[in-house]
C-alpha cells in the first residue's frame, strides 16, 4: 500500500501561488506588492500635521515614486512626474485637488518642486526628522 504522506508530498497544485484574486481561473493574476513607508509617517506626521485624505494620497504617490520604485535620483530625493493629469487619474481625484495638495505639502516643506514635473521628497517627511535620522541628500541641500 502506498503511503498517503508520500503522495501528498509529490503533489503539485495546479493553481499558481498568488492567484487568490483569480476567482474563475481565467482572469488576470495579481502578485501582492508592498512599499516601505517609515513608521514615523504613521506615528508622527499624520498625528501632527492633520493632512487631508487627498494630501496623503498625493504625498504617498510622490513618496513611492521617489523612495519605493526604481529611481536613478533616489539619493537626491528627486523623481520625475511627467504628468499631473496622469497622477490625478491614477489617484482618482480631480486635477485642481492635486494642485491644491501639492501647494499644501510644499507649505509643510515635505516636498519641493524642482522644476515643472520634478519633485524633491524628504525621506522622513520633515526637515527636523530628516536631521534626527541623519538623512542627507547627495549634492542637493535643502
Amino acid at each position: 500500500m502506498v503511503d498517503l504522506q508520500s503522495i501528498l508530498a509529490e503533489h503539485r497544485s495546479k493553481k499558481k501561488l498568488g492567484s487568490v484574486n483569480d476567482k474563475g481561473g481565467s482572469g488576470v493574476q495579481f502578485e501582492p506588492t508592498a512599499s516601505e513607508i517609515p513608521d514615523v509617517f504613521f506615528d508622527k506626521i499624520i498625528v501632527d500635521y492633520k493632512l487631508t485624505r487627498i494630501e496623503i494620497l498625493v504625498l504617498m504617490y510622490i513618496y513611492r515614486r521617489v523612495w519605493c520604485f526604481p529611481n536613478l535620483h533616489r539619493s537626491h530625493g528627486i523623481s520625475q512626474l511627467m504628468s499631473h493629469t496622469e497622477m490625478a487619474k491614477n489617484l482618482g481625484i480631480v486635477i485642481e485637488d492635486v494642485y491644491s495638495a501639492l501647494r499644501k505639502l510644499e507649505e509643510y516643506d515635505m516636498i519641493r518642486t524642482i522644476r515643472a514635473g520634478q519633485y524633491f521628497s524628504r525621506r522622513f517627511f520633515s526637515k527636523e526628522i530628516d536631521d534626527l535620522f541623519e538623512q542627507k541628500y547627495d549634492d542637493f541641500e535643502i
